[in-house]
């Protein structure tokens, strides 16, 4: 009998691919949990006296710093962590669910699929314009709102169109993550981190316009053209797709124009396509003019998948299975959410976490004067993988950045830019970003890929905000 060597891998190839298999998430935030609960018996405990800041929120006294008793971790606390990360990050753990949910109604209800052909068709030609066009209009949107967390509302619309025109659920994830982080980052009217950092610093609010104006200009611009340079690589060579076979079953299911019969709508269906856009329209309006966030969001969407699904022709069963069906596709990464909290709550319950803001405040102190601002930026960017939230970070960091700043010759505007440029990057890299990587699940992407894909870029706007950083230190611009 013929034996074919050519196609047979050695067990010592096996072995070696075996061995450097990346950890499953789960680990990797594990791990990360267990380094947070062996450094509290090293670092230090101490806290910040907590102050009333701008529109009442809840900020801190850079002056106030003070060692407390040390509080390490135990065996017991480390137990309960994941359980009370989950806890604390139950908002956007459960808002995963129901926006997964809430789509997978919609979509038994064949309303996607029909608008996914006829959008095909129409872009069949001309399919790689949709995607500068889609992350312009949501880096605008998210930089004049602040609502990186849309993306969770982005990624279920946009993929299945994208998978019909031949590219993959990467470059959905892509459109959605990286515009909406290029706006928030330049944050050119953004309440969230421009508004709230300029108001802890003392700074008229949104002053410094055009700097932040080009700066958002040249991210986003970097942004789409590495997108697009993906996504043309991807429908040449489908097989280059880092989510090629993740992707099957997609590509079945939205199968290209030319090899579909035309769709056509019944009365029902058009009449849940108009209830569908009425939603979106109340969302819209909730979002800006009523300060809706993810609790609003979520009751919304409970609603919009009941009455589109009944006005559909759907059976009160047929929506509740498809409310189930969307949780079970979504399950993982609502779980990773509260899974990375854990770091956050080890270190918050054992008090190291304003210890480590004191550090790094004071490290930067020791920097030349020209790389000051920058040490910002880094100091800012690490501390984003303990606190995400960019209106938490703010409240956190600015007290100590915006006086420190003073002392060692740096004007405030160009800390809040530091500030600015070091949470918005991270958010789409570290896995302690909630809404970052429920959005990684609705669109079916694993974090380890998304890094692959991320990461080059990140490199290259971590180069963009050093060199804005240096002119801003420069200039002294102060807006």
């Amino acid at each position: 009998m013929a034996i074919n060597l050519k196609n047979q891998k050695t067990p010592e190839k096996k072995s070696k691919e075996k061995r450097f298999a990346m950890p499953h998430i789960y680990v990797i935030l594990f791990l990360f949990s267990a380094v947070a609960a062996i450094l509290t018996y090293f670092i230090p405990a101490g806290t910040f006296e907590e102050v009333t800041g701008p529109e009442g929120r809840t900020t801190i006294d850079p002056e106030s710093f003070q060692a407390v008793e040390q509080n390490p971790t135990g065996l017991v606390d480390f137990m309960m962590a994941i359980p009370l990360g989950l806890v604390d990050a139950g908002e956007v753990v459960f808002f995963t669910f129901i926006i997964g949910g809430m789509f997978m109604v919609i979509r038994e209800t064949g309303i996607i699929e029909i608008g996914v052909d006829r959008l095909t068709r129409r872009f069949e030609n001309k399919s790689i314009a949709v995607i500068p066009v889609l992350m312009v209009l949501f880096a605008v949107l998210c930089s004049l709102i602040g609502t990186q967390e849309l993306s969770l509302v982005y990624v279920p619309v946009i993929l299945p169109l994208l998978i019909a025109l031949k590219y993959d659920s990467v470059t959905a994830a892509g459109i959605a993550l990286i515009s909406t982080t290029a706006g928030f980052t330049a944050g050119v009217l953004n309440p969230i981190n421009t508004g709230l950092g300029q108001k802890i610093a003392d700074l008229p609010v949104y002053s410094g316009l055009g700097l932040r104006a080009a700066l958002f200009v040249i991210i986003l611009s970097t942004g789409v053209a590495w997108v697009v340079r993906y996504a043309k690589k991807v429908r040449k060579n489908p097989e280059e797709s880092l989510t090629y076979k993740e992707d099957k079953e997609k590509r079945e299911m939205y199968a290209s124009a030319d090899n579909m019969q035309r769709r056509s709508m019944n009365m029902k269906q058009k009449y849940a396509v108009a209830a569908t856009f009425t939603f979106f329209g109340i969302l819209v309006y909730g979002v800006l003019a009523q300060g809706w966030f993810m609790l609003e969001m979520s009751g919304l969407f409970i609603i919009m998948g009941i009455v589109v699904g009944l006005i559909a022709g759907l059976t009160t069963t047929e929506i509740c299975e498809g409310f189930n069906k969307g949780f079970r596709d979504v399950l993982v990464g609502a779980i990773i959410v509260g899974v990375a909290r854990a770091v956050a709550v080890i270190m918050e319950e054992a008090q190291i976490m304003d210890t480590v803001v004191y550090g790094l405040g004071t490290a930067v102190e020791g920097l030349p004067v020209m790389f000051s601002a920058t040490g910002m930026f880094f100091i800012q960017f690490l501390f984003n993988f303990l606190v995400p939230s960019g209106s938490g970070q703010a409240l956190v960091t600015m007290p100590i950045m915006a006086p420190l700043s003073d002392i060692i010759g740096v004007t405030r505007q160009t800390a809040v830019l530091a500030f600015q440029l070091g949470d918005g990057l991270g958010n789409i890299f570290y896995p302690t970003s909630g809404y970052f990587m429920a959005t990684l699940a609705l669109a079916g992407v694993a974090w380890q890929k998304w890094v692959k894909f991320y990461f080059p870029l990140l490199l290259i706007w971590l180069a963009v905000a050093f060199a804005f950083l240096v002119i801003a230190q420069m200039l002294q611009w102060n807006g």
